[in-house]
């Protein structure tokens, strides 16, 4: 069976503009249903417990939104055709994730972030960087960038209004797969970031998701 040739560095170029078009003014379909179709009915959800709720999902979209931004960017500068499909496969479950949590903005009656193509192109450069940096800084990377997210969406988990259940479903499924993503790169030979690198990660990360909640 002939395998089809990889992509040249051009081309992958614009197969990551066109996925960054997507991302950010198109509606992704998940290929996977959304676990808040397996849970209960909502509660009805006093009116601030709803703004609060979808400004959560707000800021969880975005980073989603940062997170192809990323996952295109590193495949992009990759040495490894091996690592561009471990990136690629990461990529399309944080798809999903990209899909339930618009869903679930829609459903709360508020809107996905009006900076959502800065903040895809702030992270796209970010990711750039790790990649050119090397494979094993660009998967250690992945480890810190995943390990804060998912203690982001264990915050979120304990702030989200206790009749949610919809919202809290998705969380929590996307909080196991973010820390799955994040051992899956340690065990393909990341290095860890130093601890100042880390810290301006968590800073900037702090200041999109302050900004994220209300714009």
């Amino acid at each position: 069976m002939n395998q089809r040739p990889a992509l040249s560095g051009p081309d992958r170029l614009l197969a990551s503009l066109d996925e960054g078009l997507r991302t950010v003014f198109g509606k992704p379909a998940a290929r996977r249903p959304s676990p808040a179709d397996g849970v209960a009915h909502d509660e009805p959800l006093a009116p601030q417990e709803q703004r609060l709720a979808g400004a959560l999902m707000r800021v969880n979209h975005v980073g989603e939104v940062c997170a192809q931004a990323l996952y295109q960017s590193q495949a992009m500068f990759s040495r490894s055709p091996a690592l561009r499909a471990h990136f690629a496969q990461a990529a399309q479950e944080e798809l999903d994730h990209l899909a339930w949590t618009r869903q679930r903005v829609e459903e709360l009656g508020t809107h996905t972030s009006w900076l959502n193509p800065f903040w895809y192109g702030g992270a796209f450069a970010l990711g750039s960087l790790a990649g050119l940096a090397g494979d094993r800084i660009s998967l250690g990377f992945v480890v810190e960038t995943e390990r804060q997210v998912e203690q982001h969406l264990a915050s979120h988990l304990e702030r989200l209004p206790a009749g949610d259940h919809a919202s809290r479903a998705v969380v929590d499924q996307m909080r196991d797969e973010e820390a799955r993503h994040a051992d899956e790169a340690l065990q393909a030979g990341a290095r860890l970031l130093p601890p100042p690198v880390r810290g301006l990660m968590k800073l900037a990360a702090r200041v999109m998701t302050g900004t994220a909640h209300y714009v």
